[in-house]
């Protein structure tokens, strides 16, 4: 491991220097390449950097416990070796999680797709929630929220909606989400105060680029059509809204939350071209399920994920056995104990598969 450290740090040097050749700085596209490549080594070169610091202070100090040394100074010296080889050890395990193999989507932005499933109405007041609580988590991680498309039933819960997060790590963090969430509550229109259960689905897709996904203009077609409200009533009389269909995959994606023809058209290709990716994306996977069951879930849309408790005020995510206590917190955006214990789980399986 240390020998790939060191040339991950010397790489990392290495795109110093060429960040500051004045004929990579008038390149774009390598300067944004470069650019890139070094962020993404940063923090383990970091770490790395550090661990080469505190290995040489640990070293120096416990050659220091072999010379005649005062009491009050053996004790001194007996205290950094302790700290010192404390800090060591975080860093060993620190630099173990950065060396990983990293999912290559992880810094995208992500399309976000929840529908409600099983429960009618009361399905679609619980996907309202999940949404609220995605964007709410999204404003802690200081990521931008975008709807691109969405359908709402006639008691403000949504039958569909599907929005952008843009922000660095967004697929990273949200990409666990992906699955059947499952709602236990006494819905507000049960007169007998009996508690239901329902679900909605998520499913968060990595944002595609066009050099990812190349779609042919031949290969589409184009609808348009007045765009609707609850209970599918026109709420307005131009056709704006927009639906686009990949012909070889038969991939549809539309959007209606846009105030023209021409947003929501481009919209909606963002939606067709991550669609699309995630389509292929699905099928290699699929092909090593069998060999890689992660202790997260396969990332099959149909798999119960979580369940949200509401009489008991509790989240239980079922991949990994967490129960929290706090089920308002967690639908108020707070999401960041759930998000890591997934994150941990994941790691620690790679670390047990040696990978």
């Amino acid at each position: 491991m240390l020998d790939k450290l060191q040339a991950l740090a010397d790489r990392y040097e290495k795109l110093s220097e060429l960040l500051c050749d004045p004929d990579v700085a008038n390149d774009t596209k390598k300067l944004r390449e470069y650019s890139k490549e070094q962020s993404d080594l940063q923090e383990s070169y970091e770490a790395y950097m550090e661990y080469k610091t505190v290995s040489e202070q640990l070293d120096a100090a416990k050659a220091m416990q072999n010379e005649p040394l005062d009491a009050e100074m053996r004790e001194l010296v007996k205290m950094e070796v302790e700290e010192l080889s404390g800090r060591k050890t975080e860093l060993e395990e620190k630099i173990k999680v950065l060396m990983l193999p990293k999912d290559p989507n992880d810094d995208k932005n992500v399309i976000v797709e929840i529908r409600g499933a099983a429960g009618g109405d009361e399905a679609a007041l619980f996907a309202g929630d999940l949404y609220r609580m995605y964007t709410k988590y999204a404003d802690t991680q200081g990521w931008k929220v975008e709807v691109l498309d969405s359908s709402l039933n006639d008691l403000g819960g949504f039958k569909e909606v599907i929005f952008m997060v843009n922000g660095k790590g967004a697929y990273s963090k949200l990409k666990y989400e992906s699955g059947a969430h499952r709602v236990q509550r006494i819905p507000t229109t049960e007169s007998g105060g009996r508690i239901h259960t329902s679900t909605s689905t998520v499913a968060v897709i990595p944002e595609a680029e066009e050099v990812e996904i190349e779609i042919k203009e031949s290969d589409i077609r184009v609808d348009t059509f007045c765009s609707s409200g609850a209970g599918g009533q026109s709420v307005n009389t131009t056709k704006s809204a927009v639906r686009v269909t990949h012909v070889p995959t038969g991939i549809v994606a539309t959007c209606q939350d846009g105030k023209s023809q021409n947003s929501n058209k481009d919209q909606a290709m963002k939606v067709l071209r991550a669609r699309i990716y995630d389509k292929f994306l699905q099928e290699e996977q699929a092909k090593y399920a069998d060999e890689r069951k992660s202790k997260v879930g396969t990332g099959d849309r149909s798999e119960r994920i979580r369940t949200y408790n509401f009489p008991q005020s509790r989240v239980t995510d079922h991949r990994i056995g967490l129960t929290l206590h706090r089920l308002d917190s967690v639908l108020n955006g707070d999401m960041e104990e759930i998000v890591s214990a997934l994150t941990i789980a994941t790691q620690a399986e790679l670390m047990d598969k040696g990978e």
